[in-house]
């Protein structure tokens, strides 16, 4: 069941309680000689996506109507009938655009059934790239609203995704996520119900697009992982509104990070396929490079040790293409280095340690930026630990515990807990120190 952000909106929206909600529909039901007798607890179930039965959903719209002085549908409340075809505000852009503005509005004010909600698998998680990927193509995207949207706004939308991503950079998603989160209600969503011509639509959902899946990511680094899925698949049908199939497969491979976070290896294989195939040329070797080396981190976890190492040579013939300068702001996390760490991690799940470590060493070599960094170490001092240098893991280890300090990220406590996990494994002289120092890093509650 998906929470019904919907309903959630438009209760807020109209100042109502769920106890409130619930004596009111009893009441309407009264009227229709209905004797209903629902609590709080059944629009808490509503809310959670469970669908009320019989006229309920009409009185519900009947309610609100009332209250907000304006015409209520189904649709509006998320309640449109399943297996009917959906109302033309239900499919088209504007109606994308109210679903997406009401999950924001929720997630600001931090509703626990939508940051809960567990992300979606088998279609439902398949359908959103699979509609990126196939027609219908959006033909016009202007929108008439009350204000007129300009190159200025736009720009403002772009160096707030450039801000943001650097504020997750150095201090990691949970820090990060409630300031872009509170952005997108405050400045963005105003813009998308405002008024532009097809043109200037096109770049503005370009750059919502970027936000987005910005805000995706640090729901994803927050543990958060149904709101991750839902904005980056925010992010992907904007990203086919603005007409820019490179953004829509940035969205992709953000999707497949996901993928091998959760395990779903041959998922990661499909969704890496797909964008390498619906972008074709508009695909830059950056995140050309990344998509392959995912893909081989996937086939190695499959145990398809040909197509892993098929995918590493390709991973890095994308990676000599790359040109600085030459690449969208999005592909800017692929620095030098992040390849080598990436098939490191492939490698060592095939089990070749020497060229593992080779790799993982040449990552750190690399400059990144600060928790591309903490991910390097976390990588080398794993390799170095499994190769019997002791020491080296333990001075490696040390310095990743460092780098960390003053993130608040899961995925990065996720990095620490396992080297330290590793570290006490292997019971060698000068690993109680390093634990020790993970250990104080992680008391600190995020």
């Amino acid at each position: 069941m998906q929470p019904n952000t919907l309903l959630d909106a438009i209760l807020d929206e109209a100042g109502i309680s769920h106890a409130g909600l619930a004596a009111h529909v009893n009441q309407a039901g009264r009227a229709r000689g209905l004797a209903l007798r629902y609590e709080h607890t059944a629009v808490a179930r509503w809310l959670k996506g469970q669908r009320p039965r019989g006229q309920v959903p009409d009185l519900i719209c009947e309610v609100l109507a009332g209250r907000l002085h304006r015409p209520v549908t189904l649709d509006d409340i998320g309640l449109g009938v399943p297996g009917e075809p959906a109302t033309p505000h239900g499919t088209s852009l504007s109606g994308f655009v109210e679903r997406a503005t009401a999950l924001w509005r929720s997630d600001e004010q931090q509703r626990p059934h939508i940051l809960g909600a567990p992300a979606v698998t088998g279609t439902p998680a398949v359908m959103p790239v699979w509609e990126w990927e196939n027609p219908p193509e959006d033909v016009d995207v202007s929108r008439g609203g009350r204000h007129r949207v300009s190159m200025a706004d736009i720009d403002m939308l772009r160096a707030a995704r450039a801000h943001y991503e650097q504020m997750y950079r150095k201090a990691g998603g949970i820090a990060t996520r409630t300031r872009i989160v509170g952005f997108l209600n405050s400045e963005t969503a105003p813009l998308l119900r405002g008024s532009y011509t097809d043109a200037t639509g096109r770049q503005l959902h370009r750059a919502t697009g970027g936000l987005v899946a910005i805000a995706g990511i640090c729901a994803y680094d927050s543990d958060a992982h149904g709101l991750a899925q839902r904005y980056f698949h925010q992010a992907l049908r904007l990203a086919k509104a603005s007409g820019d199939r490179g953004l829509g497969a940035y969205v992709i491979a953000l999707l497949v990070n996901q993928s091998l976070f959760m395990r779903e290896y041959r998922q990661a294989v499909a969704f890496a396929e797909a964008a390498l195939r619906a972008a074709g040329r508009h695909i830059t070797p950056a995140l050309a490079s990344d998509l392959y080396a995912m893909q081989a981190k996937a086939y190695a976890h499959l145990g398809d040790g040909s197509s892993a190492l098929s995918c590493i040579r390709r991973a890095e013939q994308a990676a000599e293409r790359i040109r600085r300068g030459y690449e969208p702001d999005e592909t800017g996390y692929v620095q030098p280095g992040l390849v080598n760490v990436q098939v490191a991690e492939a490698l060592l799940s095939l089990g070749d340690l020497v060229a593992a470590g080779e790799h993982a060493a040449a990552a750190v070599d690399n400059p990144a930026h600060d928790r591309g960094r903490v991910h390097r170490l976390a990588m080398l001092s794993q390799i170095e630990l499994r190769q019997g240098n002791a020491d080296k893991a333990v001075a490696t280890a040390v310095q990743m515990a460092e780098q960390a300090r003053g993130m608040e990220s899961q995925r990065l406590r996720d990095r620490l807990r396992a080297v330290r996990e590793h570290l006490v494994r292997s019971g060698c002289a000068g690993t109680a120190e390093a634990a020790e120092l993970i250990d104080g890093a992680l008391r600190v509650p995020l």
